[in-house]
């Protein structure tokens, strides 16, 4: 009975908290620790000439991206049943959740991070006179520019645009177009909706109040997250009261068991934002989000439960040319 009831709370948690996990390309992977993509560019068309035998030879450049899945990623708690017995509420099920939202929240950073290497790479394909587009970086303000201009709600609108005629002129499809800014920049839109030319008449009122007035902009549909890379921490760099340990955090560097380049805090410092399209980034899953509990004669021996949440996967990014990272200030972030 535990062990459902536990399950669906878990994944319904990761389910629920992870934005990324769903609008980029995702693979299960049964057999293998990794899973190659192929990448094709594109073929010339020509006008035949009579006589002239056509021997198929226009084959179109092809590259290879091979992600890897990282070790095992695990969360646990033991309940011991005397305080389970002891306590007026529902222990279990709320251990469950906070595993649910410790997988997500490692899942989205992940993804996020893969997604703004993909803006500053070149693309696989990259044959004499076949060169397809990689990566863009696109700057919120102009000039020198601070790292205010992050938080401008018009200079954000303007890089929208920019980012979706971007989008358009590297021939990615309209479909699976997103955007995600940490809550700080999504209000900022918010606040100012009347003047910044984002006027929705059908989310006025209770919708605006809701902080859900602001659903794309330039066909590019908004998240907002606090996992997001936002000037070398993690969802806001704003100084607030009784933060906590949590609240900002810095990007950590690679960990020993991530099997691919995440970065770390010094290669997002000038970092605000990411514009994608779902082919920017792949996610290979070899276990879903899972949980785990003891019994029987463990749970005998020790008097209580382990409840473990696990989770294999790995991600990096796929066609940069489908990856916008937006940055404040002139100073752009290299690749890594």
């Amino acid at each position: 009975m535990y062990l459902k009831r536990l399950s669906g709370g878990s994944v319904k948690a990761v389910q629920h908290n992870a934005i990324a996990r769903d609008v980029v390309m995702r693979r299960t992977l049964t057999n293998g620790k990794s899973l190659q993509f192929i990448y094709t560019g594109r073929m010339d068309a020509s006008f035949h000439t009579p006589g002239t035998p056509i021997l198929g030879s226009g084959d179109p450049p092809v590259a290879e991206k091979t992600i890897v899945v990282d070790d095992l990623l695990v969360s646990s708690a033991f309940v011991y049943d005397l305080d389970e017995t002891l306590s007026h509420y529902e222990l279990r099920g709320e251990i469950s959740r906070k595993i649910g939202y410790a997988l997500a929240e490692h899942y989205d950073r992940r993804i996020f991070r893969a997604i703004t290497r993909g803006a500053r790479a070149a693309h696989p394909v990259s044959a004499t006179g076949k060169v397809e587009p990689g990566g863009t970086q696109i700057q919120v303000g102009t000039g020198t520019g601070t790292t205010a201009d992050a938080l401008d709600s018009d200079k954000i609108v303007a890089a929208f645009f920019d980012a979706a005629a971007v989008l358009d002129e590297k021939g990615l499809s309209q479909d699976g177009r997103c955007a995600v800014l940490s809550p700080r920049q999504y209000y900022s839109l918010v606040e100012n909706v009347s003047s910044n030319a984002l006027i929705n008449r059908d989310v006025q009122g209770d919708a605006l109040q809701d902080g859900n007035g602001i659903m794309s902009i330039a066909g590019i549909k908004i998240f907002k997250s606090m996992n997001i890379p936002f000037l070398g921490k993690y969802g806001t760099a704003s100084t607030i009261d009784n933060a906590g340990s949590f609240v900002g955090a810095d990007v950590e560097a690679t960990a020993t068991g991530e099997n691919n380049p995440y970065g770390g805090a010094s290669d997002f410092d000038t970092s605000c934002g990411l514009i994608f399209q779902r082919e920017g980034a792949g996610v290979v899953e070899t276990i879903g989000p899972q949980v785990q509990v003891t019994s029987g004669d463990v749970s005998v021996i020790y008097q209580g439960d382990v409840i473990l949440g696990r989770l294999a996967m790995g991600t990096d990014y796929l066609n940069p040319a489908a990856c916008v990272e937006l940055h404040a200030t002139s100073t752009a972030g290299s690749a890594f």
